[in-house]
Formats: C-alpha cells, structure tokens, sequence
C-alpha cells in the first residue's frame, strides 16, 4: 500500500477526526481520497514506475470481507501505450475500513468503550469527548479515578476541604495536583455555575483550589519588626487571614520586593517591613489597618518596578516610593543593568516625578530598557534615606 494514502488517513487520526465523526453526528462514510497518479504524459516516461505503483495499490485493496479500501479507475487513452486504467482514488465505505488502513482499531475500540462510559457518567460531556478524543486515550488508563474525583466535587460544592482530604480509592492528593489542568477542563463542564468561584479565573489551574470550592494552601504574609519583636520574634511568616486580624500598631510600613533587602533592613522606630511578592497584593488587602497607615514601596528603578508600585496605590493609595527617583538612579550609574522584557502599559497611580522617570526608562530616554536593581543601592544611602544616622 503507498504510504501517501497511509499518511493522509494518520493526518485525520492525529486530528481526532475519525475517533469524533460518530460522536459529533458527522458523515464522512463512505470517504473519498484523491490519488496522485501520473498523467498522460508522464504515463510513457514513468510507465514501470507507475505500473508498480497500481500494483501495489491494487493488491492491498480490500477483499471480500476483509477491511481495507476499494479503488476508484479513470481511463487515460495514450497515443502509444493505448488505453489504460489508472486509481485517481482510494474509497473508504467504514471506520472499520479506516482504522484497519492504519492499525487503530484496537485504539479506537478503547475510545469508544471510555467516551461510553464517561457520557453515561456525565452526559454534558459528550461535546468535550467528540472535541478532544486523543486526549481520552492519553488518559485512558485514568478515567476510573478521574471520574470518581469529579463525581466526588460535584457531590460536595463548596467543601472547604484540602486536597488530601478526598478520600477515594486510588486516589492521593497528587493525582489530583498532576490531573488538574484536565480536571478543571472537565468541572467547568459538568459544575452548576454556582459551584464555580467566578473570582478565581486561570481555567482552573492556577487557582483549581479556590474555583472548585476546596481550601488551598494558604498565603503567608512574611514580615518583621523594625523596632521590637512580638514575644520575643521579630521575622515573622503567617497566614494572610492572621495577618489581617493581627492590626500591629507600628504606623509605617516598608514593602520590598527583595529577600536580602528585607532581611537587612535598617531598625526604624515605629515600623515593620514586609516582603513583597511581585505583582499580588490581594492577600495583603484583607489586612483593613493597613489602609490607616503610612506605606513605603520599595522596588527596582525599571518598568516593572513602576507598575508594580502602579498596582499597590489601587489598594492602597497613600503608598509612596522610596528609593525609586531619579536622583537614586544617577547616583548609581555604574550599577545599571538591563531589563529584559520591558512593559509599555500606561500607569495612571503615579505621582508627577514617577510619571516623569517611568516614561524616560519605557521611552529609552536614559539608556536601553534600562534597570537599577534595589538589591544594587548602597546601604549607605538606604539609611540616608531612612533618615538613619549612623
């Protein structure tokens, strides 16, 4: 049998085609496949070459009940060769026709055998089935426990419980964390919309925890106290629900995305730092007290740097930067480095001065995507503008 025609029903295999056709209600039975033969005038030039290739293709043609494909002929009339028939097509009458032409058919009886089973189990899935049939067979040897793990969130919405507290047969908290991405795939199909955290979007991998109702790992708040400890700590990590309810009566608070920055931060009367986390300053707006204090943010002099002070005024407005001017920046020339992927959004929290610096850096006024890492200020001028006398 050529490969061309072997190859082109693989190309409708690896698509899902032939495993979705009954399932989606389309009819491509019976199929017909062109065939690119030779032409009346290559016929003389090629004539053994094409008289091996309908050889070939005629004896792997289907018998008398067995599966394969039937072949479809076109007279060519030459002026020396006379007249011959030439396949300009191969005709497909049946799955069974087409998954013997490539070997699948026990693969495809897996499919059809699991795709029953899960629509029987969740009808509202049929349309994910016909949508994505390889990615059945991928998992197929998973379905039990995937199943039960979906039968068991759809039982229990809003559970509040930790992963490690399903218990099903076979199944570990693991499964669940490596399965999760298709988990979420499948619960935002078979799930009431009621039953779906609307607030935790990721497609229910980022956030699959808090989307499904189950108790995620909780965010800690990391701080310390400049000017004290609290019995006896002063670097401290809680849950972000604790911290909020903690209302610390320290009046300044210092944010800084750096861990060294953090750890050697200078003792300053009546403060605590926190260590940052980036763009995500959700877990610290839980913490209402905070709004009655005075917040310093204290990140690189780059784009991001900018943006991400940018996102802390939304939550807080009375933020202020420190450490992110253009006299920090100047005085610390030999230590620019270079940002790698600049960002160009339009920062509408920052004050004149910011304003002014974050569209030289974006612009490229000063140098090329250019960054001051705050990791890279002297701690001299960290405790100078501390107001720290040392």
């Amino acid at each position: 049998m050529p490969a061309e025609l072997r190859a082109r029903v693989l190309r409708e295999w690896e698509r899902g085609r032939l495993l979705s056709a009954a399932l989606a209600g389309e009819v491509i039975y019976p199929w017909r496949i062109p065939l690119k033969g030779p032409s009346a005038s290559l016929l003389a030039e090629c004539f053994d070459d094409a008289r091996q290739w309908i050889r070939e293709l005629s004896e792997a043609a289907k018998d008398e009940g067995k599966p394969g494909y039937r072949l479809e002929f076109q007279e060519i009339n030459h002026r020396q060769l006379g007249r011959n028939h030439v396949p300009v097509a191969a005709w497909l009458d049946s799955e069974a026709d087409a998954l013997a032409l490539i070997g699948k058919r026990r693969e495809a009886a897996r499919f059809h055998e699991l795709a029953g089973t899960i629509a029987q189990v969740f009808p509202p899935l049929r349309d994910w089935l016909a949508k994505r049939p390889l990615r059945v067979l991928d998992h197929a040897d998973d379905w039990p426990r995937l199943l039960g793990v979906l039968e068991w969130i759809a039982e229990h919405p809003h559970s509040g419980l930790y992963l490690r507290q399903i218990d099903l047969p076979g199944v570990h908290s693991k499964f669940i964390e490596r399965h999760r991405a298709l988990l979420g795939e499948l619960l935002e199909r078979i799930l009431p919309a009621q039953a779906i955290a609307a607030d935790a979007p990721g497609g229910g991998v980022t956030k699959f925890e808090q989307r499904y109702g189950l108790r995620g790992k909780p965010v800690l708040i990391r701080f310390r106290l400049l000017d004290g400890d609290l019995h006896g700590l002063t670097d401290l990590s809680v849950p972000a629900a604790q911290f909020a309810s903690l209302a610390l009566p320290q009046k300044r608070v210092f944010i800084t995305e750096n861990e060294i920055n953090f750890l050697a931060f200078p003792p300053v009367p009546d403060s605590l730092a926190i260590f940052g986390a980036g763009y995500g300053f959700e877990p610290l707006a839980a913490a209402r007290w905070l709004r009655e204090r005075d917040i310093y943010y204290w990140g690189d002099i780059d784009t991001h740097g900018f943006a991400i002070l940018d996102q802390l005024r939304g939550r807080f407005p009375q933020a202020r930067s420190l450490m992110m001017d253009r006299a920090t920046l100047i005085a610390h020339r030999l230590l620019w480095g270079r940002e790698d992927t600049p960002t160009q959004r339009e920062l509408s929290r920052l004050q004149p001065d910011e304003a002014s610096l974050y569209d030289d850096l974006r612009q490229d006024r000063i140098a090329p995507a250019l960054r001051l890492e705050q990791e890279r200020i002297g701690y001299a001028w960290v405790q100078a503008a501390l107001g720290i006398t040392v």
